[in-house]
């Protein structure tokens, strides 16, 4: 599956054409001449540490990388904030609940089926729950950093790399 090209306007319906428009080349309308922009999409991860100092990661159980291990994570809602959208992701993926995060860093990454997508990453704290693979995971499991499997998306390869650089100075 790939990222879909739009051929109409939402706002009245009408045809796209392609257009330079401000340096680039972009969907514009030819009924409303309604310049449409295409924006990253957020998305939002939790990265938590076990009492062992092992990371949790998630076997996806839905394309994109159906079968590989990643963050638990997903888009951000129109409602909330990153870090509210990371809290919430880690809820539904695994069961787990955290009362507020750290913010680790951000990375985008091109994605063929949303095009691109901004991660932003945050360090939680569980105060409650046991793991439970659920909405997006098919398995769930907590890996020491030096012995991570491969992880499937490089903006996550990139946070736990991140992460890891933070921890290592705070100690």
């Amino acid at each position: 599956m790939s990222l879909k090209e739009l051929k109409f306007c939402p706002y009245c319906g009408g045809a796209f054409e392609q257009r330079e428009v401000v340096g680039r080349r972009r969907h514009v309308c030819t009924a409303c001449e309604e310049v449409y922009y295409q924006n990253p999409v957020p998305a939002a991860t939790a990265l938590v540490v076990n009492s062992c100092g092992e990371l949790l990661l998630g076997k996806r159980s839905v394309e994109p990388a159906l079968g590989e291990w990643c963050l638990p994570g997903g888009f951000v809602e129109i409602d909330e904030s990153m870090e509210q959208a990371a809290l919430r992701e880690l809820r539904e993926e695994t069961g787990l609940y955290a009362d507020s995060g750290q913010f680790v860093g951000c990375f985008y990454q091109n994605s063929m089926y949303y095009g691109g997508v901004i991660i932003f990453g945050y360090r939680v704290d569980v105060v409650r729950g046991e793991p439970l693979a659920g909405d997006d995971m098919q398995a769930l499991q907590f890996f020491s950093f030096d012995k991570l499997p491969p992880v499937a998306f490089e903006s996550h390869r990139k946070l736990i790399e991140l992460f890891r650089q933070q921890l290592a100075a705070s100690l």
